[in-house]
């Protein structure tokens, strides 16, 4: 019973520190604007930077890459927690859904969200972390060739699956549903992009 407890409260807190809307936060607090009302309304980096850059352009990297690192680390710490009490492999993929899931609807926004890439790569860096700098170095190579933001993350989060499949790399379990599960949600959340991207009119990141 105190085993399927600890799973429970894991899962609990995975979703609910995954639903902290770290760029809604931060963009409130330091540039006085709210993401959900601007550009993508998103409360992921690319909306962060874009939105704040319209007002101070000098304070939008800073708060573009804090949001990241936030994002990112609301999963990561989760599941450090998770590997230091020793729970088993399943229950830390269970975490790393939730986690992204929480991103994606939070809890505190009516169930909206970001798009879950930081908090993907938060989760699968600790999870299959070889697969995960490929994909991080196919997303770099691609923002700085492409300027897309939404295109560059797919193409990345594909690295990670391909090199997921590929490398059988990390904390594993029998099957990699957990990763089709997580890269699934980052597309779905990503259909607007897909849409704007094949009419051409997806914007690049300046």
């Amino acid at each position: 019973m105190d085993f399927i407890n600890i799973n429970i409260l894991f899962y609990i807190i995975a979703y609910l520190v995954g639903s902290i809307p770290f760029g809604l936060i931060l963009a409130k607090k330091f540039a006085g604007v709210n993401v959900q009302e601007a550009g993508s309304k998103s409360i992921g980096a690319t909306n962060v930077l874009r939105v704040v850059k319209e007002t101070n352009p000098s304070l939008a990297k800073k708060l573009g890459i804090a949001t990241v690192l936030l994002d990112a680390i609301k999963g990561t710490l989760v599941l450090v927690a998770g590997i230091i009490v020793g729970l088993p492999a399943e229950t830390l993929w269970g975490i790393a859904v939730l986690a992204v899931l929480g991103h994606c609807y939070s809890i505190y926004l009516g169930f909206e969200g970001g798009k879950g890439v930081a908090t993907g790569l938060g989760v699968f860096i600790v999870l299959i972390p070889i697969p995960t700098i490929i994909g991080a170095v196919i997303w770099g190579f691609c923002a700085k060739v492409l300027k897309i933001s939404s295109l560059s993350s797919l193409l990345g989060l594909a690295g990670v699956v391909i090199g997921a499949i590929f490398l059988n790399d990390g904390v594993g379990v029998d099957s990699n549903a957990p990763v089709y599960l997580i890269a699934f949600i980052i597309f779905y959340k990503h259909i607007p992009n897909i849409v704007r991207l094949v009419k051409g009119e997806e914007k690049k990141v300046a």
